[in-house]
């Protein structure tokens, strides 16, 4: 699933196209994703402007003119595809062919400027919902959600403080959106491994007895937005179904240091030690149990 480096790579390829546009006519090729559509989806779109396009962890938020917010998810397979008027997608390098079968595309967006916006999932596990923007925050998707790990909110203290007597792993706590939102599998090892904590070690560990947050607080924040940022700046990875919205795979992958590397030397200066892969939560951990403590 498209983490929040690849929600935002796309938010900015799809940000010059939408962005002061109005939507001229809509396709609602089918009537649900993963969930059915909103109640009148293409006539509460058509005729209405976007005012700004968001994000908000891994959601897309495009902000219409008439008060309401056009959330989108791109579950496990959902991208978006961009046509200019002149029928030609935008520029980009596929690395492999991309998958455009008419089936798949199940929400086309015809915007004022000519550009054509097509929204393709094929295993449908993506989603949109429309919703009043004076009622965003108390959403149910939306409501329990942590800070944004890129926003100047998250801090070490907010991260202690959220942490603070869970005997869950650190892993899972940081999985976990109400903690810090937008967070994934792929970027979790990768930030707790640039901070050299164990993706065993007990999420409560963060915080000292008074629940302030200690070294390792203070290690694994800046890790996290580091990260994120390097991903971001790089387009995002590109494992599975993830493609820019020019069709363009993203590069972090090729800067992993432990995810997808087991078996393989730690990348960490002086460090003896080998990538190991566990398991936990049913997910691939990928860490080196050397240097991560």
């Amino acid at each position: 699933m498209p983490e929040l480096p690849e929600v935002e790579t796309v938010r900015r390829g799809l940000a010059p196209v939408m962005e002061g546009a109005r939507f001229a006519k809509v396709e609602a090729r089918r009537g649900d994703l993963r969930w059915p559509l909103p109640e009148q989806f293409v006539q509460r779109l058509e005729g209405q402007t976007v005012a700004g396009l968001g994000r908000r962890a891994k959601y897309l938020l495009a902000d219409l003119s008439s008060g309401e917010v056009l959330m989108m998810h791109l579950g496990m397979s959902g991208s978006f595809r961009i046509a200019v008027p002149s029928g030609e997608d935008t520029p980009g390098d596929f690395h492999h062919p991309r998958g455009k079968l008419a089936a798949h595309d199940h929400i086309v967006f015809h915007m004022s400027n000519g550009a054509v916006v097509t929204f393709n999932d094929p295993r449908r596990f993506g989603f949109m919902k429309l919703t009043p923007r004076v009622d965003l925050d108390a959403h149910p998707l939306m409501r329990a959600m942590g800070p944004e790990p890129l926003g100047n909110a998250f801090n070490a203290e907010m991260l202690a403080e959220a942490v603070a007597g869970k005997s869950t792993s650190l892993k899972a706590a940081l999985l976990d959106q109400r903690v810090v939102a937008g967070l994934g599998n792929i970027y979790v090892c990768e930030a707790l491994h640039r901070a050299h904590l164990s993706p065993r070690r007990k999420a409560s560990t963060l915080a000292d007895r008074k629940g302030a947050p200690n070294v390792r607080a203070d290690a694994l924040v800046p890790a996290i937005k580091a990260v994120l940022n390097a991903a971001i700046e790089a387009g995002g990875s590109s494992l599975r179904d993830h493609r820019q919205t020019d069709g363009e795979l993203g590069y972090f992958q090729h800067h992993f240091r432990v995810y997808d590397r087991e078996g393989e030397k730690c990348p960490t200066r002086g460090c003896t030690g080998t990538v190991k892969r566990i398991v936990q939560g049913g997910r691939s951990t990928f860490y080196c149990p050397v240097c991560q403590k």
